[in-house]
């Protein structure tokens, strides 16, 4: 299976992007990547918007349905959100959406901090595994995996994706 390339696919995830917020008809949206993939496809994405934004940046870890089950990472950092949540429409961008608990949680989190206008929901790759009715509005493109294998996302420059097969547990 061949993977798309992220260079490729921002200019086309931009354009959409601005179509979206155009015909929502909102202005001044602030910019919110999920740690760690999520603020690289961000940045970049800022990038190709040519927009110098503050990016907030979320680590939706303690959010997580799954947290207790796998405990702290290592590399927990705390969530940085340089500007206020309520009230404002935020886009919110994550790397990879496989079953929509990574952006749930995201929500959760986000909601803690006050109630949004709106969420735009970003994401680089929609691998077609939701678990949860969560579907992003603008997506770089669509992909269906066979069961053990995995997407990763390498950066943040340059951004590039490697296919991985999940350890046999027999």
């Amino acid at each position: 299976m061949s993977l798309p390339n992220p260079a490729e696919l921002l200019p086309q995830m931009a354009a959409a992007l601005i179509s979206q917020l155009n015909r929502r008809q909102i202005r001044e949206p602030r910019f919110i990547g999920v740690r760690t993939g999520g603020v690289w496809v961000a940045q970049a994405l800022l990038e190709a918007l040519g927009d110098p934004a503050p990016l907030g940046i979320l680590d939706v870890s303690f959010y997580r349905d799954d947290f207790t089950q796998n405990g702290l990472h290592p590399q927990v950092q705390p969530s940085e959100l340089p500007f206020e949540v309520e009230g404002q429409h935020l886009v919110l961008i994550d790397d990879v959406l496989m079953s929509g608990r990574t952006i749930r949680a995201a929500l959760n989190e986000l909601f803690d901090y006050g109630r949004p206008a709106s969420v735009t929901l970003v994401c680089l790759l929609d691998l077609n595994a939701r678990e949860l009715p969560i579907h992003p509005d603008v997506v770089g493109a669509s992909l269906s995996l066979a069961a053990d294998q995995r997407v990763k996302l390498s950066g943040p420059t340059p951004l590039t994706l490697e296919l991985q097969m999940l350890a046999n547990r027999e």
